[in-house]
């Protein structure tokens, strides 16, 4: 008979306690929908939800730093430049009247709305500027690890922590 009651005391506690945390829930979701609610109507929205993409660029080497000026307008806040050299052998460039320039490939972070418009300047650059030609692609990214890192990569200031 003890463990009969012992056992029932149980139940009744782990009831209790089980409807304790779903209350405690439901107030946590309904503070949670009013704190959405409350920054969707104020407009200060934290994250900006744009993608980014990886733009690659390759253009003559003396020309690098120029390019990489050009993508810092479209609001790109990395990129790095690395030396690179085409695969084609001396014979193959001499057979088809070409010399051996030095390139860089230089790779962007980019806003996926600033996209088009970059690529289309850099378009335009690659035909109208003496020795300026290039190719230019992107990669999409599908993720990036923590807030900090996506704002800084977006250039989005917004996603900065800022100190309290």
């Amino acid at each position: 008979m003890a463990k009969y009651t012992v056992a029932k005391n149980l139940i009744e506690k782990a009831d209790d306690v089980k409807n304790t945390l779903k209350e405690e829930r439901r107030r946590v979701v309904n503070s949670v929908k009013s704190s959405v609610k409350k920054n969707s109507k104020s407009g200060n929205s934290k994250v900006n939800s744009g993608k980014i993409e990886l733009l690659i660029t390759v253009v003559n080497r003396q020309k690098t730093e120029f390019y990489q000026d050009l993508l810092q307008s479209f609001e790109v806040n990395m990129q790095m430049s690395v030396r690179a050299r085409g695969t084609a052998t001396a014979q193959t460039l001499h057979l088809l009247g070409l010399e051996d320039t030095p390139k860089s490939v230089i790779f962007s972070f980019i806003r996926e709305e600033k996209l088009q418009d970059a690529l289309a300047t850099l378009e335009h650059k690659f035909k109208t500027i003496k020795n300026g030609a290039g190719v230019a692609y992107t990669v999409p990214l599908t993720s990036v690890i923590g807030v900090a890192i996506y704002g800084f990569l977006s250039n989005n200031e917004k996603t900065v922590k800022e100190e309290k």
